[in-house]
């Protein structure tokens, strides 16, 4: 549901952290989304800068947002702004007295805190600062430990660290509403985790993922590539059920080589789900199964709200599929059920075939893919993306690998129902032909390490 431009929307500073810059806005467009809202910025809008200035219609949609974001650190209600203190002061001195004085009676206790980016300011700069603030109708008592209500004062001196200008760009003042979960990063960061392995998925990186899917409370959440379950995880923390399957048995059964070092072979209890056991969501994991994800073990139907994925590359996790390049004798009944069948290289354009064509047919309406897709620089144009007739694209944000491959994050929203002849739109028409370059991704990322390696000697 689209939001007015009217005067149902109050001014939000949104104060971001300085990293993944692309997935910023993809994640706050996909919040206010689940948050049945619309993201506005305002007219100077500047994607790569921590301040953002945005139009909420209400505090409690402004705090909802912020209990699922990592990019964001804080949001404040803006009572002013000004490229000088002179100008904020004017724009403070405007701002509707009825605002202000809900929170500045008799009474109450506060605290006015100071924040420069790009610049660090001494003790005695901040007081004087806090002081210039006097004009302001505060009635309460100054509260250092527990106030009721914190304010501050935010200054913008540029993103270069280098040139940092004597005076600031911008300067803000608001009252503070909400922090983001930026907390989550380290609270489930991938050293900590009880099972992991050669592409466990950073965690910060993960719960972007699961804010692009829009993953909510009894969703039910599929990884065709799941390894040691990271993204299992983070979708698990905001309530969705979760499953996955991997081609390699080792993984999916905690059995094999350990990832860690000083540690040769897996314990008896590194699995996914005690990944889970570790952050108590063990009661969101339904199952993880070995299968091949290129042949379809699902019934036929809209199963899954969203599904999320990091396929491999062919760098630290081999692209496989089962099958044979020659004629071997089928295991006899007796042995058919312990046979694992051989397995054939992968190809990465078969994989987002076989991926595009999964999703189109098992998500929901509206559900929503999320996967990485692995690119060369110098052969990237958003031509290679994998598209298909059901699925449209959302965003698409760059990660950096190496100075000459990265990686993309591919989300696309289901919009159209499945139908047969749409498993071969890639034969039918060019404009879901996969590019065949994905293929030699490999080659091209170790030929660039080759020649940098060669460089260095």
């Amino acid at each position: 549901m689209a939001l007015s431009s009217g005067n149902v929307c109050r001014r939000f500073l949104l104060l971001l952290a300085q990293e993944n810059l692309e997935f910023r806005l993809p994640e706050l467009k996909s919040l206010f989304s689940l948050c049945a809202g619309q993201l506005r910025c305002e007219e100077n809008f500047d994607e790569k800068s921590p301040f953002w200035i945005l139009q909420i219609p209400s505090e409690d949609m402004a705090k909802g947002i912020m209990k699922r974001t990592v990019c964001a650190k804080s949001i404040f209600e803006l009572w002013g702004q000004g490229r000088t203190h002179e100008e904020l002061y004017n724009s403070l001195k405007n701002y509707p007295a009825d605002r202000m004085i809900p929170f500045l009676h008799c009474g109450s206790t506060y605290q006015i805190k100071v924040y420069a980016f790009n610049k660090t300011l001494t003790q005695k700069e901040r007081i004087q600062k806090i002081d210039n603030l006097d004009f302001l109708p505060f009635q309460g008592t100054v509260n250092l430990k527990n106030p009721e209500h914190v304010f501050w004062l935010l200054e913008d001196y540029g993103t270069d660290p280098n040139h940092a200008p004597e005076k600031p760009f911008s300067i803000y003042f608001g009252r503070w509403i909400a922090d983001g979960r930026r907390e989550l990063i380290n609270l489930y960061s991938v050293k900590k985790r009880h099972f992991i392995g050669n592409t466990s998925m950073d965690a910060g990186l993960a719960f972007l993922m699961a804010n692009h899917a829009k993953t909510r409370a009894n969703d039910l959440v599929f990884d065709p590539f799941v390894g040691t379950g990271s993204l299992l995880v983070a979708c698990a923390h905001f309530g969705a059920y979760v499953c996955g399957t991997d081609i390699d048995y080792n993984i999916i059964h905690g059995r094999g080589k350990a990832s860690r070092k000083n540690q040769k072979w897996r314990g008896p209890d590194e699995n996914i789900r005690a990944n889970l056991r570790q952050y108590g969501l063990e009661e969101f994991y339904i199952d993880v199964l070995v299968s091949d994800a290129s042949k379809n073990i699902w019934r036929r139907g809209k199963l899954f709200d969203a599904i999320i994925t990091d396929p491999p590359y062919g760098i630290r996790e081999s692209t496989r599929k089962t099958g044979s390049q020659k004629e071997i004798l089928k295991p006899t009944e007796e042995y058919m059920e312990s046979h694992v069948p051989v397995s054939v290289s992968y190809h990465l354009s078969d994989i987002f075939i076989d991926l595009l064509n999964f999703a189109a047919e098992n998500l929901v309406m509206n559900g929503r893919l999320v996967y990485w897709l692995p690119v060369y620089k110098l052969d990237y144009s958003e031509d290679v993306i994998p598209q298909h007739p059901c699925l449209k694209l959302i965003s698409n944000c760059e990660q950096s690998l190496t100075t000459h491959t990265s990686r993309q994050l591919i989300t696309m929203e289901k919009v159209k129902e499945f139908e047969d002849k749409d498993r071969y739109a890639h034969l039918i028409d060019a404009k879901y032909s996969p590019y065949m370059g994905h293929n030699s991704f490999r080659d091209k990322y170790f030929s660039g390490v080759m020649k940098k390696i060669s460089k260095e000697n």
